[in-house]
């Protein structure tokens, strides 16, 4: 399997952007779909956002539209994720997944996700 290494969570002010990369141990597009993810403490992981395997059809969850931008690097075999207008509600770990195949009727459903990264701890504080 593809491994998933997230960095670039830290503190960051409201009103602030974060930029976090996900570096995979291979080139990955056109073998597997890619979502970023959050989880903030006592709640359920959520989906952020989706890029196909093969395809650049990006898909952002409705409460990060308009300030979410998700890119992908083939020749770093990176994708990254930039938040922008942080808030103290974005306050999660963050992580980033690979998953051969869609198999729910929700693309953001970290059901259809086998690798994840470690996460990145990202805190929105003054």
């Amino acid at each position: 399997q593809v491994q998933l290494v997230e960095s670039g969570g830290g503190l960051v002010q409201p009103g602030g952007s974060l930029r976090l990369s996900c570096e995979a141990s291979r080139f990955i597009s056109g073998q597997y779909n890619v979502g970023w993810f959050r989880q903030a403490p006592g709640k359920e992981r959520e989906g952020i956002s989706f890029i196909p395997k093969g395809g650049s059809r990006i898909l952002y969850a409705d409460f990060v539209e308009g300030r979410c931008t998700m890119s992908r690097d083939g020749a770093k075999n990176t994708v990254y994720l930039q938040l922008n207008n942080l808030t103290p509600e974005d306050t999660a770990v963050y992580y980033c997944a690979a998953g051969r195949a869609i198999l729910t009727a929700d693309r953001l459903d970290p059901n259809n996700y086998n690798v994840w990264g470690q996460g990145t701890h990202v805190t929105v504080s003054s």
